[in-house]
């Protein structure tokens, strides 16, 4: 039997069913010669039996008792016995003292587990009389078991389906998200709101799912990123190669060997920050960053880019303002959207950059007067490798992870980034908890 379900409904039905029979048969038998248990239904029955077999065989004689046993044959299927207090049989003749021993030695609930047939007997108060009530083994269950107790019997089989079933649906729902989570599907959730075992046992795969599908998703997110971010400071350093073997400036060409291979082991340092930061938030450094200063060095060193693609950069510091965070990845978000502003604005417009601090909350703000993207594609700029079908991100052949890792430094800082239309252009907003004072 390998089904749990099966198990468990056969071991609490049969609980119940020997519990049940058990309890009655033994009801049915408790009938001991102890006064206490006198107050028994059995017991009262046998007192009864007892009263009307004497008053029979004192008014009638053997006569009367006769029909009084025959009828109780009829009624209860069992033997009937009455004897004298030295056990003579006061119908046959016989001698009965055996049964007035064994009565004396037993107590009469141990007859259920005796061999043979099970027998009460009970004494008149005034001992002038023995009364010996002989239910055959095989009778005892149908003498007590009534149509009844069958639908009791039928009620709680089927309480012991539910209860089968309500302990192993958890399992069997829990089975199949670990079936689809080990054929690749990461999504695979159980999402229960049990409080019991069966519900923490659920909730700790689910959270064992996320960590898992964060991870997988941290390393195939590290090779694209790589990819991506390494590809113009790899170009630089060919054309810086070439010039160098041309021999005009070699001096000239080894500094800017020098200066693209500090900013690609620069640019692979901050992205194994991202990965190892988004796989282990607690790896992500906490310090203060004065994010004007930050915004204002990045609108510096992009300053030259801006003017080469013909277009301004303003920047627009109201006050200062910190906040508490990694100032690597601060610096990777800010740059990122700027970039990305500049690559699609317009010649001569400008690219407007903004700080604020907004109900607690620093706020950075980069707009281009560029084309803009379709109002569906607002909230998916933001996913990794999402381009959208205009000329915006096609024309400068970006593969649209810049937003994506911008999206993802803020949000390991408990911030928020979004997009909208400004007609002209795009405007990003970087939402971050300011530092406390």
């Amino acid at each position: 039997m390998n089904s749990l379900f099966a198990r468990i409904l056969l071991w609490y039905g049969c609980t119940v069913i020997i519990t049940l029979v058990g309890a009655a048969f033994i009801s049915a038998l408790d009938m001991n010669q102890d006064d206490s248990d006198r107050r028994a239904p059995a017991a009262r029955l046998v007192e009864f039996q007892l009263s009307m077999a004497r008053k029979a065989y004192e008014t009638e004689g053997r006569a009367g008792l006769e029909k009084f046993l025959a009828t109780m044959q009829r009624v209860f299927d069992a033997q009937g016995i009455l004897t004298d207090p030295n056990g003579r049989d006061l119908l046959t003749g016989e001698d009965r003292s055996e049964l007035i021993r064994r009565a004396r030695r037993r107590r009469a609930e141990y007859q259920f587990f005796r061999a043979g047939n099970a027998m009460v007997a009970r004494a008149a108060e005034d001992e002038r009389y023995w009364w010996f009530f002989i239910v055959p083994r095989m009778r005892v269950g149908l003498w007590f078991l009534q149509p009844d107790h069958m639908f009791v019997l039928l009620a709680a089989v089927l309480l012991c389906y539910w209860l089968a079933f309500r302990l192993t649906r958890p399992v069997r729902t829990l089975e199949k998200a670990v079936e689809r989570f080990g054929r690749g599907d990461l999504s695979a959730r159980v999402r229960s709101k049990r409080r019991d075992e069966m519900g923490r046992l659920a909730r700790t795969f689910d959270r064992m799912a996320d960590r898992t599908e964060m991870l997988l998703g941290a390393e195939h997110r590290l090779l694209l990123d790589i990819s991506h971010e390494l590809r113009s400071p790899l170009a630089r350093l060919n054309v810086a190669i070439e010039l160098a073997r041309s021999g005009d400036d070699l001096t000239a060409a080894l500094n800017r060997i020098q200066k693209e291979a500090d900013r690609l082991n620069a640019l692979v340092s901050q992205l194994l920050e991202v990965t190892r930061a988004e796989g282990d938030p607690s790896a992500l450094r906490r310090e203060p960053v004065r994010v004007d200063e930050l915004v204002q060095q990045l609108v510096d060193d992009s300053t030259i880019e801006a003017q080469a693609h013909g277009c301004e950069l303003r920047y627009q510091q109201r006050q200062p303002a910190v906040v508490e965070g990694d100032p690597e990845l601060l610096r990777r978000a800010v740059e990122n959207v700027i970039r990305n502003a500049i690559r699609y604005a317009p010649r001569q417009t400008a690219v407007d950059v903004s700080l604020a601090r907004n109900n607690g909350s620093v706020v950075v703000d980069v707009r281009d007067r560029g084309p803009g993207v379709p109002e569906e594609a607002l909230t998916r700029i933001f996913d990794a490798f999402y381009r959208v079908g205009t000329d915006r991100a096609r024309s400068s052949g970006g593969i649209g992870l810049g937003l994506s890792i911008a999206r993802r430094a803020v949000e390991l800082h408990k911030g928020s980034i979004r997009a909208r239309n400004a007609a002209p252009g795009l405007e990003v907003e970087m939402e971050l908890p300011a530092a406390q004072a």
